[in-house]
Formats: C-alpha cells, structure tokens, sequence
C-alpha cells in the first residue's frame, strides 16, 4: 500500500523525535510490524546519540541555582487545544507536512556519514570487539588456571582488612590474584602485583580493582607473591613497604 511505502521514510524524523504525536502513535503501530524500519531507526538514534555526544558541553555551575531559583516564577503553559471547527489531519496531510522535517533529517544522516560518523562508529566497533575479545580471552586463562587439577590456593589479608588469595598452577605455569576490599590507592598512585623469586621480586602486572586477575608472567621459580602500593604506572622495583607477601606451595 502507499500508506506502507510512505511510512518507511519516516524513521529518520521518529529517531530524531521530529514526528508530532499523532504521527509518533502511527509509526510507533508501523514498527511492531516492519524490522526494517526498527534496524533503521536503531542506527539513527546511535548517530544522533553520538553527533550529540561530541558536541556536549557541560552546563554553568550556577544553572541549576538559577534554575530553581526561578522555577516558582514561571507560568506553566495550557496544553494546546485545536481550534474549534477545525478537522484533524489525514494521515496524507501528515506525510505532506513532514516533507521539510524529513528532508532536514536526510540531510543530518548524510551529513554525518560525509562527515566520518560512520567511519567512526566502525572503528569504536572494531575497537568494543576487540576489547570483548580480550577479555573473553583472559576470562578463558582464569578459568584455566583456577580449573587446573593442580591448582593450589593460599589466602591472605592487608592490613588495611582487603581479603586476597592466589590461585597457582604449575602444569599451566601461571597464577591468578584475587581480591576484595581494596581500598583506592589515592590519586597518581595503583596497586602491583610482584611474584617473589625467593627475594628477587619480578613484576606481575597492575591491579585496578577487585576482583580475579591474571598475574603477569610464570610461577616457574616463584617463592611467593606481593602487592605494593606504586606511582601509576608501575615501578620496575617495589618502592614501598610490600602490603602483602604469601608464600606459594611447593
């Protein structure tokens, strides 16, 4: 039907919230029925959602005061009434005032794809695949070393009251730091974790927060494993006072 055909050019003004509400209701019905036009007024919404994103600005310290300051002073306005005498609108006549709206939509779309908002939108996809990957992966070498069938755990506790334990498995020649309770380390500053080469200590990577890490490099010639408070970044040797220091099974 025409109407159908129509109603499929609307999903720019719909994402952009540009339809009035009765058109709203009508194309709100359209989509229940048409994938396309969902998948089409999806991909709208993210461009819009981004273009708003980048050119944000945070609002004045003083707005919010000035806002409910004035907020008792202002008349909130009738709700709109049509006149009397006055015939709604066929849904054709909608159709046919919306051509300017629809144009202007068509043209933030194509502006933005001219503009390399797609391009954009491909890499950051690329780059949230890429981080999901990732962390599937260090999920799966977790998983692996807690699973092991030699696994060994010993547990401990800083004296700030974080509860930790290392999980270590020597077939798999790796071991996973977990924690809960940490404390922020303060500003400029993070947690690292050491394995202890009896009394060598050896980097094993940054802790940001609680939870199960995967310690950077093997357990081969290991004695134990550290935490230390380190200027962000990490240090290449502990400089302070090690918060922790658990032996490894032998």
């Amino acid at each position: 039907m025409k109407h159908d055909a129509e109603l499929h050019t609307l999903t720019g003004a719909y994402a952009l919230h540009a339809l009035a509400p009765a058109e709203h209701e009508v194309f709100g019905e359209h989509l229940g029925d048409c994938p396309s036009c969902r998948q089409e007024v999806a991909e709208f919404s993210a461009t819009a959602a981004r273009l708003a994103g980048a050119v944000a600005l945070a609002p004045p310290a003083r707005m919010r005061d000035a806002v409910l300051h004035g907020i008792d002073s202002v008349r909130q306005l009738p709700p709109p009434v049509p006149a009397a005498g006055r015939q709604p609108m066929t849904f054709t006549a909608i159709l046919r005032r919306k051509a300017i709206t629809l144009a202007i939509a068509a043209s933030i779309a194509a502006a933005a794809v001219l503009g390399g908002v797609t391009v954009r939108q491909n890499r950051l996809a690329e780059e949230a695949r890429q981080q999901a990957q990732a962390s599937e992966r260090r999920l799966q070498d977790v998983s692996a070393v807690v699973a092991a069938s030699d696994a060994r755990t010993v547990r401990g506790r800083t004296p700030g009251g974080a509860t930790t334990s290392v999980v270590s498995s020597t077939s798999r020649n790796r071991a996973v730091f977990m924690a809960a309770g940490l404390s922020d380390p303060g500003a400029g500053r993070t947690y690292q974790l050491w394995f202890d080469d009896h009394g060598a200590m050896r980097p094993a990577g940054l802790l940001t927060r609680d939870g199960a890490t995967l310690m950077e490099g093997g357990v081969q010639g290991a004695s134990g494993v550290g935490l230390t408070v380190e200027p962000a970044g990490g240090s290449a040797r502990p400089t302070t006072r090690p918060l922790m220091l658990l032996a490894l099974p032998d």
